[in-house]
């Protein structure tokens, strides 16, 4: 059994789940945050169960830079914990038929707890915790992993019954906005680059980093706060495309893949709807607020080959814009 500190803070965390409420994307990545610090863990992910695939959903320590991977079911030794809903331990991977070897030695696990998470009594997911370590867990670690899962299906069950969404749109989109979340822009984006690697074609990725966030929440508190992020949000989203995929990544943190590209004027026209479209204040409760962002571009395969090499590509764009626009205002 877990020791009596270790149940403590399961029930902390459980008043931590409550008070994050019903987005369902916001739990999922605290619980993976929160299993590194219960365990000796040095990874965890959870992976929901989705048209035959294993989808890394929430993501955490070593398997962080993986969310929206896929694998395929049949070929995990998740796809088996789902199937048969119940803790299986992998003391060494390299010995264990039952797991995906190419994708343990990827991420550079060497041996992991796959717990199920079950909703309405079906197996859903799995909550995995992953060490580089041969027999990385003991029997403590698997014992306090199921007691972590029974916490994760109970938040599933309410997100989902009280949320009016359907299990997977609630893990992939953000609760604030509606917008897709950080994992389902990771699973899309890899798709894009997959496909555009295969076809020879471009693609472009566009970080947006909202403009005064923190002195909104500081001055008028939170609701205000909120009111603003989904406006600009709302605005975003009026100049993208129906091909085009638009997240909120983060706290004031958006991001699109814009797809197809038309270079050199994709990004340009995109750039001058957006200041167009965010130019206008808004007016939340009597009180005036701006809406502006700045933007990063970068594109397939021109700025970046691989998925993490664009993003720091459009990252740093967006940051120089962000220096250059605080600049001009006298910073």
């Amino acid at each position: 059994m877990p020791t009596r500190a270790q149940l403590l803070d399961i029930i902390h965390f459980q008043s931590e789940l409550a008070r994050i409420g019903l987005d369902l994307g916001e739990v999922m990545t605290h619980v993976v945050d929160r299993v590194i610090a219960f365990t000796k863990a040095e990874g965890a992910a959870i992976e929901l169960a989705e048209d035959g695939d294993m989808v890394y959903r929430a993501t955490s320590g070593i398997a962080k830079k993986y969310l929206g991977l896929r694998l395929k079911q049949s070929d995990s030794i998740s796809g088996q914990c789902v199937e048969l809903g119940e803790t299986l331990y992998c003391a060494d991977s390299e010995r264990d038929p039952r797991v995906n070897r190419r994708a343990c030695r990827t991420i550079g696990l060497r041996s992991m707890v796959v717990v199920p998470l079950k909703y309405h009594e079906r197996t859903v997911g799995i909550l995995k915790a992953m060490s580089t370590r041969v027999s990385g867990f003991g029997r403590r670690d698997r014992a306090l992993l199921e007691l972590l899962s029974e916490v994760i299906g109970a938040s599933i069950h309410f997100a989902v019954e009280f949320g009016g969404k359907d299990l997977f749109y609630k893990a992939t989109h953000d609760g604030l906005t509606d917008l897709a979340n950080r994992s389902l822009f990771m699973d899309r984006l890899r798709n894009v680059l997959t496909r555009c690697q295969r076809e020879r074609g471009k693609a472009a990725v566009a970080v947006i980093d909202m403009d005064g966030l923190k002195q909104v929440n500081d001055t008028f508190g939170h609701r205000s706060g909120d009111a603003v992020i989904r406006e600009f949000a709302a605005r975003i989203k009026r100049v993208s495309r129906q091909s085009d995929t638009v997240a909120r990544i983060g706290g004031d943190e958006f991001a699109m893949i814009l797809t197809p590209i038309d270079l050199p004027v994709g990004p340009r026209v995109f750039l001058e709807r957006f200041d167009r479209e965010t130019a206008a204040p808004f007016f939340f409760e009597e009180r005036r607020f701006s809406l502006r962002g700045s933007v990063g571009i970068a594109v397939y395969p021109d700025d970046g080959g691989s998925l993490d090499s664009l993003i720091e590509s459009a990252d740093r764009r967006m940051y120089a814009a962000k220096k250059a626009a605080y600049a001009r205002l006298g910073g």
